[in-house]
């Protein structure tokens, strides 16, 4: 197990929420196709996707949504960033930032200074998927999780996808 697993684990030990740690083949981490090759519905199946302004000083927030919603970028993070335009952050900087890879984000144990945002569906979720980290792992745990490590719950963080 590597030191950042190591950390993400000892970070969810210290929330006293219950958590199952779920091992996967890295090449199935995405989510789409994590939930078709393992089974798990994409109803309670998270993406933690970190954000950036994209004009005035650099900011940066980590959002939770479930993988069946669209992440409301330009209006809702941008607000919360109170900037004018906000993006998806580079792959580069989202490692650089959290150590971690695209495909294994997680909520847990990002650093300090990161705003955690996380749509109010995910909390209302009897149970969610999120990143392990790392590609190989993932985590099954109580939403409330999410709470006990400081994210603030924002109405309509997300969109339904349009079909």
């Amino acid at each position: 197990m590597s030191s950042l697993e190591e950390k993400i684990i000892s970070a969810l030990d210290r929330t006293g929420v219950s958590y199952e740690i779920v091992e996967i083949d890295p090449e199935f981490s995405d989510t789409e196709v994590f939930c078709s090759k393992y089974g798990y519905p994409p109803e309670q199946t998270c993406n933690t996707i970190i954000v950036t302004s994209k004009r005035g000083p650099k900011k940066y927030a980590a959002c939770v949504v479930l993988s069946h919603t669209r992440l409301d970028v330009n209006k809702r993070v941008a607000g919360l960033l109170e900037t004018g335009k906000a993006s998806f952050a580079p792959a580069e900087e989202v490692k650089e930032l959290t150590g971690m890879q695209i495909g294994g984000v997680t909520a847990v144990a990002l650093p300090e200074n990161l705003p955690l945002y996380v749509d109010q569906r995910v909390i209302e979720a009897e149970w969610v998927i999120l990143g392990g980290g790392s590609r190989r792992l993932k985590i099954k745990v109580e939403p409330a999780v999410l709470i006990k490590l400081g994210a603030e719950v924002v109405p309509n963080l997300a969109n339904d996808l349009q079909g």
